[in-house]
């Protein structure tokens, strides 16, 4: 019996990269799965249903339960669409994956706001907007696995990706947050900060001669955190790069206390502290 055996998952972005090596190994663990990609190109220009049909129809002719969404989730109807169609087909909904989203790379000069926007709406709102549509009914069943998609520009910064690191970055605290008020209802909510060569990242020189950080390194992550192999884990955040996994974790420093003049720091003081404040 696999891992998620007659569980209920969306995953989104499961028309490419890793969102479809996630929905394969779902639907190997046994998961009834509703596959979710609007098959826009990798900007988020056009649509193409038969992105994410082909996904589906590979795994429905291997014997898995998946239907194909083309909805547009960075729209709140969108979302309530998908979840609606888990609970027509299924009857409940156990597992969220959130891998959709666009890349749209330019410098923070150069980067007009429609460029900004439309990053931060298919990634971070795409991701709000599916949360918030899955715990209402997660709630009610009183149990329930989110998996969010971030990114080491989220977590670290990265050149010339200001609106993909900032949306990211709004997943990693989204999920905190999420996890914080949910876990009382029984829904676990984690995070994946994947380093994978995918259509978004092939063009980068690290990903140019490796065959060593597929799709198929990052999907077990998700799968280890929709199952009940991580029935305690919540607020978390996993990356994973070929091999190698990890945990993120933000950390604050020991830092110093200030006696005299009622604790009030200068400016000056700062500046002569600011190495010793820094050391972990």
């Amino acid at each position: 019996m696999g891992l998620l055996e007659g569980q209920a998952a969306i995953v989104t972005g499961a028309g490419n990269g890793i969102g479809a090596a996630v929905a394969r190994l779902f639907a190997k663990q046994g998961a009834n799965i509703v596959a979710n990609d609007v098959g826009t190109a990798r900007d988020g220009v056009g649509s193409d249903p038969s992105i994410i049909a082909d996904v589906v129809d590979e795994l429905v002719t291997s014997g898995a339960n998946v239907i194909a969404s083309p909805d547009d989730v960075s729209v709140r109807l969108g979302a309530e669409n998908l979840i609606r169609l888990a609970l027509d087909n299924f009857g409940k909904l156990d597992i969220l994956v959130n891998c959709a989203g666009i890349q749209r790379d330019r410098a923070l000069l150069n980067m007009d706001y429609e460029t900004w926007r439309s990053v931060i709406d298919a990634h971070l709102g795409g991701t709000f907007n599916c949360m918030q549509a899955a715990a209402v009914v997660m709630r009610t069943q009183g149990s329930g696995r989110i998996v969010n998609t971030t990114s080491a520009a989220g977590l670290l910064g990265n050149f010339g990706q200001c609106n993909a690191s900032a949306a990211a970055a709004g997943v990693y605290g989204l999920t905190r947050t999420a996890a914080i008020e949910l876990q009382r209802h029984g829904i676990m909510v984690n995070c994946v900060a994947p380093i994978a060569k995918t259509r978004q990242t092939e063009e980068l020189p690290m990903f140019q001669k490796t065959t060593a950080l597929s799709p198929e390194h990052v999907a077990p992550v998700y799968l280890f955190l929709a199952s009940r192999l991580a029935s305690e884990v919540t607020g978390q955040v996993l990356t994973v790069a070929g091999s190698r996994i990890a945990v993120y974790k933000i950390q604050e420093t020991a830092g110093r206390f200030k006696e005299a003049s009622d604790g009030i720091w200068t400016a000056e003081e700062i500046a002569e502290q600011f190495s010793e404040l820094s050391r972990a």
